[in-house]
Parts: structure tokens; sequence; C-alpha cells
């Protein structure tokens, strides 16, 4: 065990109590489903913007059974502009599979989670603490760089979770399901606060005294030059994401045109004037492959509509 891991754990767990968030998912009560829906969309979007459309989904699909029934039209409409809308047609194929698998009942087992359509190994270990109190190892981006930095020194966790990262992880864990579960939510929490990526808080953190990082005078990140960033301005994703946002403004039953579609793509330009002027047909092409978009057949073809 890390020499500093007793005094660390304490100080996390301390600050947690005093400066955690009111997230809506978080407090008792809150059904495990409800807590499924929070971890699918918060992947890689903001709390400010999950937090007005998580009420209005459980509001409107508040058990498994209610959204597998729901028409994915809806739920692209629902969805909005969390990102990656993708995910929302597997959240409800998730719905389905515990609606018909599991009686409607959220597994607690993390086998079981990891089972279900689109949850992936942080969000299976996500549910099965913080919506079924199960000691489990929580990575998120957040965890793993307090970790890091707290406890090894480094500026920022390697770009991929390794095997070695998680025993290491799983070495800290504390012992005892409830402190394990705070332990998680706690370093997530100090992540997303005070400890971020860019611009960490140093003179606020409750592991100054302790952090390796700190300790190190604050070493660059040795992974800097293997880490990609992702653009948006331009990206096919960008392309994408005009077009949805034309199909989700219309009503759900109308059919839109292809030459339509391109020109949303295109933000009104002329697809041929673009830098890469097959970029909006490519872009709906990969939707209707995604199968967020569907394409007419017969009379109807070259006509689309959210499925």
């Amino acid at each position: 065990m890390h020499p500093d891991l007793p005094t660390i754990r304490a100080a996390v767990l301390a600050w947690y109590d005093a400066y955690a968030r009111d997230l809506p998912w978080r407090r008792p009560g809150t059904s495990a489903w409800a807590v499924l829906v929070s971890e699918v969309m918060l992947q890689q979007t903001p709390v400010v913007r999950v937090e007005p459309a998580w009420r209005a989904w459980l509001t409107r699909w508040p058990t498994p059974a209610d959204l597998a029934a729901a028409r994915p039209a809806e739920v692209l409409r629902a969805w909005d502009r969390l990102g990656y809308p993708r995910r929302a047609l597997r959240l409800q194929e998730c719905a389905r599979v515990i609606a018909v698998e599991h009686g409607g009942t959220v597994p607690d087992d993390e086998e079981a989670l990891l089972a279900l359509p689109g949850i992936g190994q942080y969000t299976a270990a996500a549910v099965a603490a913080f919506a079924h109190g199960r000691r489990a190892v929580v990575l998120d981006t957040n965890v793993r760089r307090v970790l890091a930095r707290a406890l090894e020194g480094r500026a920022l966790p390697a770009p991929s979770l390794g095997r070695a990262e998680r025993e290491r992880a799983a070495d800290h864990l504390p012992r005892d399901r409830a402190t394990s579960v705070r332990w998680n939510v706690g370093l997530m929490e100090l992540g997303a606060l005070v400890c971020t990526a860019r611009a960490p808080r140093c003179a606020q953190c409750p592991l100054r005294e302790t952090c390796g990082w700190l300790r190190a005078g604050r070493p660059a990140d040795e992974h800097a030059a293997r880490r990609r960033t992702q653009a948006w301005h331009g990206t096919d994703r960008q392309v994408r994401g005009r077009i949805m946002a034309h199909l989700r403004a219309r009503p759900l039953t109308e059919w839109a045109t292809a030459a339509e579609l391109l020109a949303a793509g295109s933000h009104g330009a002329d697809p041929g004037a673009l830098p890469d002027p097959g970029q909006p047909a490519r872009a709906l092409a990969s939707l209707v492959a995604d199968g967020l978009v569907a394409a007419g057949t017969d009379a109807r073809s070259g006509w689309y509509r959210l499925p």
C-alpha cells in the first residue's frame, strides 16, 4: 500500500462530505435505472447539459419498459444535443434487454451489467457502485487523473487504461463497501472540480500536502505526444450533427429530401462549393448506416426522416 494512502483517503472523504455537488442522481432513493441513464448521458457531456435532459428523460421514461416501448425518433429527439446520438439508441436497446431479460430491474452484478448493450467497463462499475452500493473499481478520466497525480506523481495518466493501472486502482480501493463507494465518487468529484486536467486548483486541493505530483514539482505530461485532440469544426461529426438537428426540428412523421439535408449539413452553403464537396453526402450516408436516419424506399426513395 502507498505510504500516504490512509491520509489521502481520509482527506478525499472529508472533502467530498463538505464540497460535493448536490446532483439529483446522487440523492437517496434514486432508482438504479435513473443512475444508469445519468452515467450514459454523462459520457463526454458536461453536467450542466445533462441535468435538465436527465430530468426530462426520467419524467417521460421513468422505467426501462417505458423507454423500450418508445419510438426511436422520439428517443433521438429527446436526446437533442447531448452528443453521440448512437448512445441514445444503445440506451434504448439496453432498456429492452433489462425489461425482457431482467424483469425491468437493472442488474447489480458487474458481469451482468457488462452484457447489456452499450454498457462498457466503466459504466458497469459505476452503476454497480452508485446504484447498488457494490464495491467496484470505478475509473473515469477524473479518477484516473487524481490517482496518477496524488499517488504516482504523474501529470496525467496514460492515454489508454491498462491492466496494471486497473490493478493499482483496485489495491487502493477501501475494503468496506460503503467507504469504497464514497471513495470512488469523492475522487471523481475532486477531479471534476479541483484536480482538473488543464488548470488544477492545487492551492484548494485537500491533497496538496501529500500529492506526489506537487512534491515532484508538477512535471510535464510524459504522454503529451501520444494524445490526440478531437477536432470538431469542419469534421464529419459536425455535419452529422447539423443534419440530425434539422431532422429533430421537423415533425417526426414528415420526410425530408436529400437536397434539403445536404444543404442543412453544409450550413446552407452549396455542398459543391465546400472544401470537401462529398462531405454532406458522406455524413448522411453514415447516419443511415448507423440507424440514426431512416431512408425511404420505392416511392420514398431519396427521402429521409428519423427512424
